[in-house]
This record gives structure tokens, C-alpha cells and sequence, in this order.
């Protein structure tokens, strides 16, 4: 008897060690394919304002960048088809119980992401060999498509994991999903409020990224090719950032209807609480159910969530405690969003004063630091996001029908598949990393020498 049980708890151990090595592999494949994905959605965008100014005012330098910028696109176009590859394998091969029940359901945005995908691809060929071959105007739009099927393939993707947030298009009977509607499955409740959030998230990390690099070498030598980069990156970078607390308002809201659990580990609310306070950091202990050190402002969760400040949120206690996501995690991942939103939101405002009243600020050392110092925030805002969207599910693959360790394969050794797709992706991100800098430092060079 005694040797069943030390044999049964081996046998769970063992699969809790293959679910978190399988949801580890997924969470490395994601965290890296993102930050391909968001660069090469919003990338095509600046080329293309680049090129735009370039006919407009016949200056050589918006030319030069839009050259130097295209290069880039392809550069994380092609990373990102790798990363994005992977991602689709691992799908069937950690988790081919919820693919083969999920798969007629949501596979709708996936065969739109890729005919947008294939769009993006001819576009980007004829964008970078198309120079004094096509027409200037037709060069032109060609990039427009490139950054229009760009934001389309990520916003079919988001479809897709909205669905798992929030699975609508199916009746879900004796474990068998019947009365199917794609359609319906796809234009799930949550696809628009993701939708927006990350496409915001995207043009609002990447704007400050490639004004950060653009900031460090103006810092150096102060060429107009750095200046006017820094100009367009922010340009689009400042806008997303002052609306993004807009969107981050309207996913709440649908996070409150469709996933309650989720939010209350936002807040870390153990109780149900009418006008429930908005949490401001603290650190929660799960075990007493409580949080230390964080300053509350009563009633704004319910009021953020609900539209009024009295009405009733939810506590953890109301779910069973085995369908907690981990709350710490979220949590803090959550507060880690927030506050770096906030802080690009700020500078996003200082941006605008800047540049309609106030220019001498662009072109203070000040100013250029903030720059430097807010490059990687924008990136780190996007993973705690997901991190929060992902882990916030759990234990659930979708939401309230299948959990996620009843999805996992049964091959065991992930641990060793994670090892590898670790190593792999680390190794891409280090040939994407010499690629690019070679290309800036040949650009920067060639204006120095002139």
C-alpha cells in the first residue's frame, strides 16, 4: 500500500514537472516571438512616413532612413516567421488535446493571419526591391500594405487567444464541442478590447525603442538623420501611450464580465467587497489572503471596472481556491504594467508640449536620457501584459471548459525540448541584435564621414 502511494506521488510529480516544462516552453516561445512580432507590425509604419516626407520635401535623409528602416522590417518579418512557425508546432505538440477540440473552432483568424502573412511577404519584396523599379507613389503604398497586413496578422492572432479567454461559438456537451460557428468564435466578446490593447501596446513599445537608439547615438554625434528618426518614432509612440490608459480601461471592463478571477488576482481581492479598492502595489500573502504595504483608493476598482463606485467586485473566495490563477504573478505583473504605461504616458505628453510649443525641450541632454532610460520599458510593459493575459487563465487552456495540464501531451522529456527552443531563441536574438546594429552603425557611420 505504502509503495502505490510513493509510486502515485512520483506519477504526479512527474506530470506537474512536464506541465510546467511544456507551459515554461510556451511562455519562452511567446515572451520572444512577441517582441519580433510587435517591432515587425509597427516598423513598416515608420518606413513608410519616412518615404512619405522623402517625396514630400525631396530630402535625402528621410530616403536614407527609409531605407535603413526597411532593412530592419525584414529583418524581424523573417525572425518573426521563424518565431511564429515554432509557436504553431508547439501548439500540437504540447498541447494536442485542446487542439484537436479548439482546432475547428478558432483555426478562422489563423488562415486569415495567414493570407495576411503571404500579403505582408509580396509586399515586403517588391517595398525593398522595388526602389527605382516601381513608380514612387506605387513604392509608396506598397509600404502601406506592408504595415496594414502587419497590424491585420496580429490582430487575427489576438482573435485567436481572445477565444481562449472567452470561448463563445460552440455548445459544449459531455466533452465534445457541437454546433460550431467559426464566425461567432473568432468575433468573440474579448477579440476587439485585445485586439486594440495590443496593437497600442505595439506601436507604443516600439516607438520608444527605436527612439531610445536614435537617442543614444544623437547623444554622440548630433546628426538630423537621429533627430528626425526620433521625431517619427515618437510620433507614433506618444499617441499610442496617452490612449493607451483608454484601452486599458475597456479590457478591464471585459475582464470583469468574462473573467472575474482573473481581475480579483489583478487587485489580489480575497474578499467580495462592494465599492472594492483599486490596489496601488502592496504584496500578497495567498495563504493569510491578505496584502501588505499597498495603498488602497477606495471604490476605483468598482468603479473602473463597473462604472460606479459601489457596486460589488468579486473576491478570489468566490471561485474554488484549485481555479486561482497564481496571484502573485499576476499581480505584480499587473502593477509592473501599469506603472510603466503610466510613465510612457507622461512622456508621451512631455513629447506633444515639446513639439508644438515647447522644441528646445527635444534637444535637451534631459530629454534624450528619458529616451534611452524608457527603450526597453515599452517591452518589458508588453510581456508583464501578457504574462498577466496568460497566467491570469490559469489553471484554464479555455477559459471555464478545458484546464490546461488535461491538455498536455503525454510524451514526457519537455525539459529537454525547452533547454533547446531556449538556447535557439536566445541564438536568434543574437544574430537579430548584430544584424541590426550593423545596419545602424553603417548608417551612422556614412553621416559622420559626410
Amino acid at each position: 500500500m505504502f509503495n502505490r502511494q510513493v509510486k502515485l506521488l512520483k506519477t504526479k510529480r512527474r506530470e506537474m514537472d512536464e506541465l510546467l516544462a511544456a507551459r515554461y516552453q510556451m511562455g519562452v516561445s511567446l515572451g520572444f516571438h512577441i517582441i519580433f512580432a510587435c517591432i515587425g507590425m509597427v516598423m513598416p509604419w515608420f518606413m513608410f512616413v519616412a518615404e512619405w516626407k522623402w517625396l514630400r520635401t525631396n530630402n535625402p535623409v528621410y530616403l536614407d532612413l527609409a531605407k535603413a528602416w526597411a532593412k530592419g522590417v525584414a529583418i524581424f518579418f523573417a525572425v518573426g516567421a521563424v518565431s511564429g512557425t515554432v509557436l504553431s508546432f508547439e501548439l500540437g505538440l504540447l498541447w494536442p488535446t485542446f487542439m484537436k477540440h479548439a482546432g475547428p473552432i478558432f483555426g478562422l483568424p489563423f488562415s486569415w493571419e495567414g493570407t495576411a502573412f503571404f500579403v505582408e511577404a509580396i509586399a515586403i519584396g517588391l517595398f525593398l526591391y522595388g526602389w527605382n523599379r516601381l513608380n514612387k507613389r506605387v513604392h509608396l503604398y506598397n509600404g502601406l500594405v506592408v504595415g496594414i497586413a502587419g497590424v491585420l496578422s496580429g490582430i487575427f492572432v489576438i482573435s485567436a487567444n481572445s477565444w481562449m479567454n472567452n470561448p463563445t461559438g460552440f455548445d459544449w456537451v459531455n466533452g465534445q464541442a457541437e454546433n460550431i460557428d467559426p464566425v461567432k468564435a473568432m468575433f468573440n466578446g474579448s477579440w476587439f478590447p485585445q485586439a486594440h490593447h495590443m496593437v497600442i501596446a505595439a506601436f507604443s513599445a516600439t516607438g520608444f525603442a527605436v527612439a531610445g537608439v536614435h537617442a543614444i547615438l544623437y547623444l554622440r554625434n548630433r546628426l538630423d538623420i537621429h533627430a528626425k528618426a526620433i521625431r517619427i518614432a515618437l510620433g507614433f509612440a506618444a499617441v499610442a501611450a496617452i490612449i493607451q490608459p483608454l484601452s486599458g480601461d475597456h479590457i478591464a471592463k471585459n475582464v470583469a464580465d468574462t473573467q472575474p478571477a482573473k481581475l480579483a488576482a489583478f487587485e489580489s481581492l480575497f474578499e467580495t467587497t462592494t465599492s472594492a479598492p483599486l490596489l496601488i502595489g502592496g504584496i500578497p500573502d495567498v495563504e493569510k489572503r491578505e496584502v501588505k504595504h499597498g495603498i488602497e483608493l477606495p471604490g476605483f476598482l468598482s468603479f473602473l471596472a463597473y462604472g460606479d463606485f459601489n457596486t460589488e467586485v468579486k473576491g478570489l473566495e468566490a471561485f474554488p481556491e484549485d481555479e486561482w490563477p497564481p496571484v502573485p504573478i499576476v499581480h505584480y505583473s499587473f502593477q509592473i504594467m501599469v506603472a510603466i504605461g503610466t510613465f510612457l504616458a507622461l512622456l508621451g505628453v512631455i513629447f506633444l508640449l515639446g513639439y508644438y510649443k515647447w522644441k528646445h525641450w527635444l534637444e535637451k541632454r534631459w530629454w534624450l536620457k528619458l529616451l534611452v532610460i524608457a527603450m526597453p520599458l515599452g517591452f518589458l510593459a508588453v510581456e508583464a501584459g501578457w504574462i498577466v493575459t496568460e497566467v491570469g487563465r490559469q489553471p484554464w487552456i479555455i477559459y471555464g471548459i478545458m484546464k490546461t495540464k488535461d491538455s498536455l501531451t503525454p510524451m514526457p522529456g519537455i525539459q529537454y525540448t525547452l533547454y533547446l527552443i531556449t538556447v535557439v531563441y536566445l541564438l536568434l536574438s543574437f544574430i537579430v541584435v548584430w544584424l541590426l546594429g550593423r545596419q545602424i552603425k553603417m548608417l551612422h557611420t556614412k553621416y559622420i564621414q559626410s
